[in-house]
């Protein structure tokens, strides 16, 4: 009868013992989950303040004047000419907007029109139809605009002390069309 009861007891203890582990395991498994959803979150700039940035760098880009208010310029309906990469043509409506620090830019790109526009064909015609419809395609076409009439803006403002060389800080398309 006492060999029984032992038998019980190693028995119950055993399972007491088995529980007591998969609860430490489960513990761990949480704490290590929480510790790896942190940390993507605070890579991700959840945690830290105005996109990443901290407050080191914030103070000086309010120093630097970087955090200057921004004015914006359109170029709209433009239609252009394109090919695909079999050589046939289609049309493309482009219309875009600028961003700059420049409040004078609307003016600017109203008087040198002309000048941003050919600049724009320039671009659009060295690439195919294929190539723009890209995500890859479209950011490096704004790259280069934004290089591109930079140096218009740049060329024709020289004289102008006033204004700021490479005050184009983006580029946002507001039509992009191919048919």
């Amino acid at each position: 009868m006492a060999e029984e009861e032992n038998t019980e007891e190693s028995k119950s203890s055993g399972a007491g013992k088995g529980m007591i582990i998969a609860l430490i395991a489960l513990v761990v498994i949480l704490l290590l989950a929480v510790a790896g959803g942190a940390y993507f979150l605070y890579s991700q700039g959840l945690f830290s303040p105005k996109d990443g940035a901290t407050t080191e760098e914030m103070t000086k880009k309010e120093e630097a004047g970087d955090s200057k208010e921004t004015f914006k310029a359109n170029v709209d309906d433009l239609v252009l000419n394109i090919t695909n990469a079999k050589g046939k043509e289609k049309l493309m409506k482009l219309s875009f907007a600028v961003k700059s620090v420049e409040p004078t830019i609307e003016a600017i790109m109203e008087e040198y029109r002309a000048e941003v526009i050919d600049v724009v064909i320039a671009q659009i015609s060295a690439r195919s139809s294929e190539e723009l419809l890209t995500v890859g395609g479209k950011a490096l076409l704004k790259d280069e605009l934004l290089e591109e009439i930079n140096g218009v803006i740049n060329e024709v403002t020289s004289n102008n002390e006033d204004i700021k060389a490479n005050n184009i800080k983006k580029i946002l398309f507001t039509t992009f069309v191919i048919k």
